[in-house]
């Protein structure tokens, strides 16, 4: 059983959509992919570590943890 208020989402759901799918190619990309900066990860052009060990202490240490790259819980 639907509600007026779940109707009315898939309604401005399906407009979305439909004009969405109405964009060229190129516009729908451009709007597809969004930057986030992320602390210390993006404050270096590269880095490299000699074991994986030593990429997840790095990791472990320097970010902070809601980018999700610390160890597993």
């Amino acid at each position: 059983m639907s509600t007026l208020a779940e109707d009315t989402q898939l309604g401005e759901w399906h407009a979305e959509f439909e004009a969405a799918a109405g964009r060229s190619l190129r516009t729908r990309f451009r709007y597809a992919f969004l930057y986030t900066y992320k602390p210390v990860l993006d404050d270096a052009q590269y880095r490299s570590f000699d074991t994986t060990a030593a990429y997840r202490e790095w990791c472990a240490r320097n970010l902070p943890s809601w980018l999700g790259y610390g160890p597993a819980v």
